[in-house]
């Protein structure tokens, strides 16, 4: 916020004209009754408001207009700031004081003065900034450029974050390890044994393991005892993680380049009864899917072939990011989309710290620790405030976008965009090899088209994935041949994705 607020302060004398509201910038008059100045009632929801958002500024001392705002200026801009201060410093009045000196600045344009108020985002410890003792009805957040009251029940989630350093350590009641699934938490035992061989934890039963993992826990002030929210998330069977976070649902999703159109995708995972449900399941699925057609380069390490490219290792990054930062208390589900343009990482939950200090790295506050230290011991993810920091970096070394937003609207939840860079084939595949461009020549032919209609008139049920290994293509170049048949008429779908089946014309 206060780059925007930067550039919008240094250009505002030449744009005073073209000025506008938005979801960083409000404006208002402070006459008062002697139009002297004075600080507006309506001062105080646009404050907390910035606070409990991405933060802002606001001008004092501008008419609002039907075609914009004209400058009216302030008489006595020290009696406004003194009032500020004042207010902001009683906790009667506001719960929080944001501000220092620093944050209000008296700018002058054509011999009146404005007051530039620059209020930060607050902090996860700060928030909910609200009006009065009472934060519910008080409490506001920046929408568009509007400021709207929060629901209680935003407010109750912004309360418990407050105090709640992580949220998958809580011990859940009448949960034990009859809830988890033993094949996930034997594979997990696993990869943690070829990871380090030598560990001593190696030689512990599921329980001990468990607690010294965090999936278990003691709580030494109660003496409360079972298995916490971490242990269920990464390891339980679906049943249980239902009944525990009845919100809980996790979904990937393979979408066409139509999918705007046909609302009908390529691939899907959910908790559907046919696998467990849980984290550690979804991320060994999803992960595949979402790396199964990138192209590897022929890399030999000693006389090993590396097939870890930086391309996989920011995707897996993310992937992890998305699980370990979920709030699996909210409303919105936790889904990963794979396209032709990219991929989309959603997680519900507002960001802990600003999208720019988690772009940049250095700072960490993860809502789940217990799961991110569950992800470490195996060799993913990262702590520290890197986690991020490394997916950018990778991403756009190789000239690819990503952008990281925050949603408040109708729920909280946070978005990771990782675009394919402009430089690419029509069909969103990388347009840097040979390799890539023998494979457009080839996805492009009148053979492969008379192969793919011939092996759909043999298994009308086959898939685009098994095609696309049929042909030893990717699922992406036959997902464009099935396009063009489709339109072409010679090639259509009956039924949906799952249980459906091709049908071939004339055959």
């Amino acid at each position: 916020m206060r780059n925007q607020a930067a550039t919008i302060l240094d250009h505002l004398p030449d744009r005073l004209a073209s000025l506008r509201e938005s979801v960083v910038v409000e404006c208002k008059l402070a006459g008062g009754q002697d139009g002297k100045g004075r600080l507006p009632e309506d001062f105080w929801p646009t404050y907390s408001a910035f606070a409990n958002t991405e933060g802002g500024i606001i001008l004092l001392g501008l008419r609002e207009r039907r075609e914009g705002f004209e400058l009216a200026g302030i008489d006595n801009p020290a009696k406004v700031r003194s009032e500020l201060f004042n207010n902001l410093n009683n906790r009667q009045k506001v719960s929080s004081n944001l501000l220092t000196d620093a944050d209000v600045e008296e700018i002058d344009i054509a011999g009146k003065t404005l007051l530039a108020i620059r209020v930060p985002r607050a902090s996860r410890q700060q928030r909910p900034v609200h009006l009065t003792t009472n934060p519910f009805g008080n409490t506001w957040r920046r929408l568009n450029d509007g400021d709207r009251a929060l629901a209680d029940e935003d407010i109750k989630r912004m309360l418990a974050e407050q105090v709640e350093d992580s949220q998958d350590t809580r011990i859940l009641p009448n949960f034990g390890l009859r809830d988890l699934n033993a094949d996930s938490l034997k594979a997990y035992r696993n990869i943690f044994r070829a990871d380090k061989p030598d560990h001593p934890w190696l030689a512990l039963d599921d329980q001990a393991f468990l607690q010294m993992l965090g999936g278990w826990r003691e709580d030494r002030a109660s003496g409360e005892i079972g298995l916490t929210r971490a242990g269920l998330l990464m390891f339980g069977q679906w049943p249980a993680i239902a009944e525990a976070l009845p919100l809980y649902f996790v979904d990937y999703q393979e979408r066409p380049r139509d999918y705007a159109e046909t609302v009908q995708w390529l691939d899907r995972l959910v908790p559907d009864g046919s696998w467990s449900g849980n984290l550690f399941d979804f991320y060994r699925r999803v992960v595949i899917k979402l790396t199964a057609d990138l192209k590897v380069p022929f890399v030999l390490q000693g006389d090993t072939r590396q097939d870890d490219t930086t391309t996989h290792k920011a995707l897996r990054e993310a992937l992890v990011n998305a699980l370990v930062h979920a709030d699996y208390s909210g409303r919105v589900s936790v889904q990963v989309v794979k396209e032709p343009a990219g991929f989309t990482f959603r997680n519900p939950g507002a960001l802990r710290i600003s999208p720019s200090q988690a772009l940049q790295g250095g700072i960490s506050d993860c809502r789940n620790r217990t799961l991110q230290q569950m992800f470490l011991m195996i060799g993913l993810g990262e702590r520290a405030g890197s986690g991020m920091s490394r997916i950018v970096h990778g991403w756009q070394a190789l000239g690819h976008g990503l952008q990281l937003r925050e949603y408040f609207d109708p729920q909280e939840y946070t978005v990771l965009e990782m675009r394919w860079s402009d430089e690419l084939l029509q069909d969103g595949s990388p347009n840097s090899s040979v390799e890539s461009s023998v494979e457009s020549s080839v996805e492009s032919s009148v053979e492969t088209a008379d192969k793919i209609l011939g092996l759909l008139a043999e298994h009308s049920t086959l898939t685009l994935a098994e095609l696309a290994k049929c042909l030893n293509l990717s699922v992406r170049a036959v997902e464009k041949q099935v396009a063009r048949l489709k339109a072409q008429g010679r090639l259509r779908r009956i039924g949906p994705n799952k249980g459906g089946r091709w049908e071939v014309s004339g055959a």
